[in-house]
């Protein structure tokens, strides 16, 4: 096949990035980081995909958790248990980047937090990890590209995809020519689970700072329903399009080489949640790159699992299908390239996480690197804003009952 790499190739760059996770040993740099110095990180917004976050950091080396952040008590005592002993705790995140001490920051807030701390961390000198979507609103994208560029800090962006193997492979297979030329992409997001059944969380309001878990979001009285399932709920999220499609879109549009998309038509229903989320619970959109000449359909749904979380690219010679434990090269009828396959991580096709490879400590290792070699980490922040407009352009067509787009 032309381009092609070997499995023995592949096997090397997969051991070189697990290597990466657990090397000790850095080259300094102009941030004046010396071989073996540790980096000292701060989380702010310490629950839910922190909690994963940190976790994983536990397995690298040369790092630190030296401060944390939450504005509720309960998750401050979670992220303490992960970070060191004499750790620095707080519900302001200010705070933390006015101490000297910390050289950088995971900030895994809920999404309309994500922007605003993530300028003041440049601003306050400090690299970043910023969960995905970058934006929660499209008007953000140009300050926050802005302000990284500014002040010249490390920014990644959560999308771990781009830090593992199998994905590296695949763009590698698209770039060779193997599948011809790719003129649809399919992606889900697909889960059968409960994500919003407990309408009493139980949480104590006395334990919640919840001016500052608002922030710039409209006043409202303390909800601990919205307070623990905001990704459902305008204010703060953005629903399963920002939540889920932002993943699989960035792979489209980095193996491609795709802008944001020109239109997006959507719909939506509540088949579980009407009564309870603002946004639907079962979602398709359209999105058409009519300058590349690509079409890229997402469903996602909370209802069934089948497809699970998956990306396809349908070229006139063959197919790529990944997801994040392996991918699938499938010939078309009558074409003269071989079929391939290489699985990584154990369990059933398209599943959301695999025990191997761990993405998101690849993708916290890139990071890290990259604060060491000052060098552009493998999902900087245009390629967050860019994902994120796809995910803006397909919630305005859902929105509005009509076709997004862009120029509109």
């Amino acid at each position: 096949m032309p381009g092609s790499t070997s499995r023995r190739d592949f096997l090397a760059r997969l051991g070189r990035s697990l290597a990466a996770v657990s090397a000790a040993g850095y080259t300094a740099t102009a941030r004046g980081y010396t071989a073996n110095e540790t980096i000292r990180v701060a989380v702010i917004g310490a629950g839910g995909r922190a909690q994963h976050l940190l976790r994983a950091m536990q397995s690298l080396s040369g790092v630190s958790l030296v401060a944390v952040c939450d504005v509720w008590d309960e998750h401050l005592a979670k992220g303490r248990e992960l970070a060191t002993k004499d750790a620095f705790a707080t519900k302001d995140y200010r705070a933390v980047l006015d101490r000297p001490d910390v050289d950088a920051v995971l900030v895994a807030t809920p999404d309309h937090w994500h922007v605003p701390i993530t300028i003041a961390a440049c601003e306050a000198g400090k690299d970043v990890y910023v969960e995905k979507p970058l934006t929660h609103d499209p008007g953000e994208g140009a300050a926050v590209i802005a302000a990284q560029q500014k002040s010249g800090r490390i920014v990644q962006v959560g999308m771990q995809q781009r830090s593992m193997p199998q994905f590296i492979e695949g763009r590698e297979l698209i770039k060779s020519g193997a599948l011809g030329t790719v003129r649809k992409v399919e992606l889900s997001w697909n889960r059968n689970a409960a994500r919003g059944d407990r309408l009493d969380p139980g949480i104590d309001p006395a334990t919640v700072d919840w001016q500052r878990f608002l922030g710039s979001a409209p006043q409202q009285p303390f909800d601990a329903y919205r307070f623990r399932n905001w990704r459902w709920f305008w204010d703060f999220g953005g629903g399963v399009f920002t939540d889920l499609m932002v993943h699989f879109i960035d792979v489209a549009h980095w193996f491609l080489d795709l802008p944001e998309p020109d239109e997006a038509a959507s719909i939506g229903d509540f088949f579980l949640w009407a009564d309870r989320w603002q946004t639907p619970d079962t979602v398709q959109t359209l999105l058409r790159y009519p300058t590349n000449g690509v079409q890229a359909h997402f469903e996602g749904t909370f209802v069934n699992a089948r497809d699970a979380a998956r990306i396809e690219f349908m070229g006139t010679e063959a197919t790529l299908y990944l997801d994040r434990g392996r991918y699938e090269l499938v010939p078309e009828r009558k074409s003269k390239v071989e079929p391939r396959e290489h699985v990584i991580g154990t369990g059933p096709k398209g599943q959301d996480f695999y025990l191997a490879p761990n993405g998101e400590a690849l993708h916290l290792a890139n990071w890290l690197e990259c604060i060491r070699s000052r060098e552009q980490p493998n999902a900087p922040v245009a390629a967050g804003v860019l994902a994120a407009a796809s995910a803006h352009l397909a919630n305005r067509a859902l929105r509005s009952g009509q076709v997004a787009r862009r120029n509109a």
